[in-house]
């Protein structure tokens, strides 16, 4: 699909780029829609096979931002920062990047606010920080909320405990079984979590240490990567990158329940209702996950930690009333809650 047509079809607003050939940067800011405010979205720094995957990964991730924030019933809009990460890169020159990246920040005046996200840390944030305002999740300060995955691993607790009472009627996980799709920042907090409640777990990373250690600490049976669709699960949960639920993965799960961290976690819209027809519930990864763009924006509104605790532990309810939807309306669960977006965003 031309790129210009892809970005229609998401509504899209402003994509910026910054190439430097002094620090190696090579970034992209794509800021999906601003109706409610401001876009915050996270900074991602991983390697890419070509320009324009990383594109789509941007867009992508920038109109998820936009659902996410809409539904979660904060003042923002979505957004979503790219960096492709260099070959061979030294620390001094990762230094060098992100300062020059906070100044592309800084250049577009706080219409995006950046933050952590797959492939950098909150050390990454106080670099940024020096050269702008318009970044959360540093390490001291008044945006100093710090490691967002815990809170995003809470919010995807309470959101498997609302599948699990409305799929199964329980009101503990006690003897469940959960197949975890990376076991990194969020899926480590989140097997913790799980493994306190008496769930068995199965994991699968890429990282070997990250399934160790669970394998170590919570008696964790580890699969391939590739095995873990087709493990005999209660709940499937993907908490790695994003389009794990496509045409193959689909034929392969067991599991009565799809839900994690991951964003994007439908390769195709068309997959929701895949999942559907199969008696598969899903948690839309929007609102499942919201729970560290919460904390971030805690920090932005100057809220206190029960601010951010009360707003997380509601992603329960919210899902419950989208499941009850989504039975009522016969529609799938991510159709269900698009649409309570695109009412709210003025779309429909």
């Amino acid at each position: 699909m031309d790129l210009f047509e892809y970005a229609e079809n998401l509504d899209f607003g402003d994509i910026y780029f910054k190439l430097s050939s002094k620090t190696g940067l090579r970034a992209i800011v794509a800021l999906h829609n601003l109706t409610l405010g401001p876009a915050i979205g996270g900074c991602r720094f991983l390697e890419y096979d070509s320009t324009e995957s990383a594109l789509r990964d941007a867009m992508r991730l920038a109109r998820g931002m936009t659902y996410k924030a809409a539904i979660t019933r904060v003042p923002h809009g979505g957004g979503k920062a790219v960096l492709l990460r260099p070959k061979n890169m030294s620390q001094a020159q990762r230094v060098e990047i992100f300062e020059e990246f906070g100044e592309f920040v800084d250049n577009l005046g706080g219409r995006y606010i950046t933050a952590e996200d797959s492939g950098t840390s909150v050390a990454d944030m106080d670099v940024i920080a020096t050269r702008t305002r318009h970044v959360l999740g540093t390490s001291s300060g008044a945006m100093s909320s710090g490691d967002p995955s815990p809170v995003t691993a809470r919010g995807v607790l309470r959101g498997i405990e609302a599948a699990a009472k409305y799929m199964f009627q329980r009101e503990d996980l006690a003897g469940l079984r959960v197949a975890i799709q990376g076991v990194g920042s969020v899926g480590y907090h989140l097997a913790a979590s799980l493994h306190a409640r008496g769930v068995d777990l199965v994991v699968t990373d890429i990282d070997l240490a990250a399934v160790q250690r669970c394998e170590r600490e919570f008696g964790a049976s580890a699969v391939p990567p590739e095995a873990i669709y087709s493990v005999d699960a209660d709940i499937f949960s993907p908490c790695a990158l994003g389009a794990s639920i496509n045409d193959a993965s689909i034929k392969q799960l067991t599991c009565r329940i799809v839900a994690g961290s991951a964003n994007n976690q439908l390769a195709e819209d068309r997959h929701g209702l895949a999942l559907r027809e199969r008696g598969i519930l899903y948690a839309p990864d929007y609102v499942i996950n919201a729970g560290g763009l919460i904390q971030v924006v805690a920090d932005l509104a100057g809220e206190d930690g029960d601010w951010a605790r009360a707003k997380t532990e509601g992603i329960y309810d919210s899902l419950m009333e989208i499941f009850k939807r989504a039975d009522h309306d016969n529609l799938p669960t991510a159709e269900v809650t698009d649409r309570i977006v695109e009412e709210m965003l003025g779309l429909r």
